[in-house]
């Protein structure tokens, strides 16, 4: 009997160390908080608002998470290589500025609009990329002087090129119809329209969680994130990186700006000021540290999606939609408290 015993109790004390273990792993990935906020998020506004169980009602959710989780992806890479952008809501419309006014004034195709507005967007980005090296001021500065002009260029040149505030309609133009079907056009599923803007999102966030875990150059990303002189050390090209990142915002900003454009056929010059606080926020809730190193492009998914449900939520709810912004502030202030203490209990094995 005693030797059935203590053969017994081994196997228990395995088991319980391999349980143990598969929790701390679980609490290490930077997305657990933010899985946990969504979950409780979507439960609340389950409960308290009817329209948000109708699946019609889920899709437009998924719409408004997907408007916030397509730059948070690029925004959420450059912070986990140590960086912060402030230019990205504003350079939105900076991107559909320029393809609408190139398209409209000088190319005649709107084709052409796209392809230009890209080369800006990636400009903007390399710009701030080379002024940060350049200057070796913190991104912060450097993007918050960039954005600053760019706000500013967006409503002046726009005055300038239409005499409006505002862009023309480019419905009509040659190339609206297939470009409006590349970023724009919609998918009938179950009855329920949803936005190809949902798909790419799903998509550009499994392209970055795979760079980031399968390939060098995001090992690369964390380590300059989170040891920028020992990477530079062993011959990782930390400058050209943090160029790098800067551009893949700018791509991630251009694609979000198409689809805008696309979408509404108008550009507002004065739209897309203040969006990168949101942008910069799901990546913080999705497990971004701000001092680089850490975090996923899975994370900011879920922090774009929680903001996404709170966005529709609070409409459906009836509440009061100038308590958004408080909800955000809120929740960037909990999640990064949230964070922290599960990777200090993770960190200790508890």
């Amino acid at each position: 009997m005693s030797a059935v015993v203590k053969e017994i109790e081994p196997r228990r004390v395995e088991r319980r160390r391999v349980h143990q273990s598969a929790w701390r792993r679980v609490l290490k990935r930077p997305e657990a908080g933010a899985l946990g906020g969504a979950i409780l998020v979507f439960l609340l506004f389950f409960i308290v608002a009817p329209p948000f169980r109708q699946f019609s009602a889920f899709t437009t959710v998924l719409y408004e998470s997907a408007t916030i989780g397509i730059p948070s992806v690029g925004v959420s890479l450059l912070m986990i290589g140590g960086e912060f952008d402030l230019t990205a809501g504003v350079a939105v419309t900076t991107s559909a500025l320029a393809a609408s006014m190139f398209a409209t004034e000088i190319a005649g195709n709107i084709w052409i609009g796209v392809f230009f507005a890209l080369l800006v967007s990636l400009g903007i980005g390399l710009l701030n990329g080379f002024l940060l090296i350049r200057t070796g001021l913190h991104s912060f500065l450097v993007t918050l002087s960039t954005f600053l002009m760019l706000q500013g260029l967006n409503i002046a040149i726009t005055k300038l090129v239409t005499g409006n505030v505002a862009t023309g309609d480019i419905s009509t133009m040659p190339g609206f119809a297939s470009a409006h079907a590349v970023f724009a056009s919609s998918l009938h599923i179950g009855g329920v329209t949803v936005s190809i803007a949902i798909l790419y999102w799903f998509v550009f966030v499994l392209i970055a969680t795979w760079m980031l875990l399968r390939t060098h150059f995001g090992n690369w990303i964390f380590a300059i994130g989170g040891q920028g002189e020992s990477a530079r050390a062993v011959g990782v090209p930390v400058k050209r990186m943090k160029i790098a990142l800067f551009m893949v915002v700018g791509f991630s900003v251009w694609f979000l700006g198409m689809h805008m454009l696309f979408a509404y056929d108008t550009v507002q010059s004065g739209a897309g000021v203040g969006n990168e606080l949101l942008y910069i926020a799901a990546s913080v809730v999705g497990g971004c540290l701000l001092t680089g190193g850490y975090g996923s492009a899975v994370g900011s998914a879920l922090g774009a999606f929680i903001f996404g449900m709170t966005t529709e939520g609070v409409i459906y709810a009836d509440w009061d939609p100038d308590w958004f912004m408080y909800f955000v502030g809120a929740t960037l202030l909990v999640a990064t408290i949230v964070n922290t203490w599960i990777r200090a209990r993770a960190s200790m094995g508890k």
